[in-house]
């Protein structure tokens, strides 16, 4: 009876060992088999938690926090974390968009790397976003992310939409979409994305051209296709051009202002589908006369500026003096495109009015 126990405990013995290698051999090739994603954290609601000392929510979460909170991840890729900075998008300015464009192109230039999530704040998640899509030059996915709860509320949306985004990268139904926005399940183009709500989860659409597509089930599900591309190369520095929003009784004087402060390029975000009154049209003059672009967009949420009204002011009397109509891109992003496009050697007025054009298709 001993000898037979100490046969089957040899036996056993034996087959753990060869069946070790073999177990290991096929763990690794379910790994290798994944997609490898990066995720490059910026910091926003979906990395802060509420402190008692400050009664609101703070920047606490690390990179390897917020995978940590989410389950299923190490199924659908292979993770890997570059934390980029940690602030409320509030306090985000070009030059960091800058700077995480070109962290963002060194990681999508490694071969092994299927794509990049990029978590950030949604205040000005939009911008960010448009900032990257206009700069980055891979045809890899990058998916911009956030969360409209933070990690200390009864139901954090972070972690899900997290996934989705990780899901997105590595799906082929999400192929030459470039930068999107992801949030809620919906996939947004960077350039018509726009914040819709303060508070509440469903905060990202894209207006009258729909999103790109929807997550559900672990399946990305495409409905449309990027139509519009601007890409220019990564300035080393980025010209000073304000945004001024105008409105009923505006004299005009702000613009003198910053024309005077020695601005290189200036966006106004004017009324209906593009147009200002006369003071603020002559002010726009008196800036052109200084050499300094001028951009007017629309402080309408649907629909883009044209040049139809001839009276002083209108859209198309701007167009007669040199301004460039901003299309169907708002203020914000109209003044990042601006910003990139002055930056780039052999600008020139006719390059400028060609890019603004509200029906630059390319194919």
């Amino acid at each position: 009876m001993q000898n037979i126990f100490k046969l089957m405990l040899i036996a056993l013995l034996f087959l753990f060992y060869i069946g070790l290698p073999a177990n290991a051999s096929a763990t690794d090739k379910v790994i290798s088999s994944l997609p490898k994603v990066v995720i490059v954290t910026t910091g926003g609601t979906v990395a802060m938690k509420y402190d008692s000392a400050s009664g609101g929510v703070i920047p606490a979460l690390s990179g390897k926090d917020l995978i940590e909170a989410v389950p299923g991840l190490e199924k659908i890729a292979t993770i890997e974390t570059v934390e980029f900075c940690n602030i409320d998008s509030s306090q985000m300015t070009p030059k960091i968009w800058r700077d995480l464009s070109a962290k963002v192109q060194k990681i999508l230039g490694r071969s092994d790397v299927q794509g990049v999530v990029v978590t950030h704040g949604t205040d000005t998640m939009v911008e960010g976003a448009f900032f990257l899509e206009t700069t980055l030059q891979s045809e890899k996915p990058v998916v911009f992310v956030g969360a409209m709860r933070s990690a200390s509320d009864l139901s954090p949306d972070g972690p899900a939409n997290i996934y989705n985004a990780v899901l997105q990268v590595g799906s082929p139904q999400a192929k030459a979409w470039g930068v999107t926005v992801t949030m809620n399940q919906f996939i947004n183009s960077a350039r018509h994305v726009r914040k819709d709500e303060t508070t509440n989860m469903q905060t990202f659409s894209s207006g009258e051209y729909g999103y790109l597509g929807y997550i559900v089930n672990d399946r990305v599900i495409r409905f449309n296709n990027i139509l519009i591309k601007n890409k220019f190369s990564l300035p080393n520095t980025l010209p000073k051009v304000p945004l001024i929003a105008t409105y009923a009784g505006d004299d005009g004087k702000y613009i003198r202002h910053v024309v005077d402060q020695g601005i290189k390029g200036l966006v106004i975000e004017g009324v209906g589908a593009g147009n200002v009154n006369t003071n603020v049209f002559h002010a726009i003059q008196y800036a052109i006369s200084k050499k300094v672009p001028v951009v007017v967009a629309s402080r309408v949420r649907y629909g883009g500026v044209y040049a139809l009204y001839g009276d002083e002011g209108g859209g198309s009397s701007l167009v007669n003096i040199g301004v460039f109509l901003a299309g169907d891109l708002s203020a914000h992003k109209a003044r990042l495109l601006l910003m990139i496009a002055l930056a780039q050697p052999g600008m020139t007025q006719e390059k400028l009015k060609a890019l603004f054009s509200p029906h630059t298709f390319n194919e």
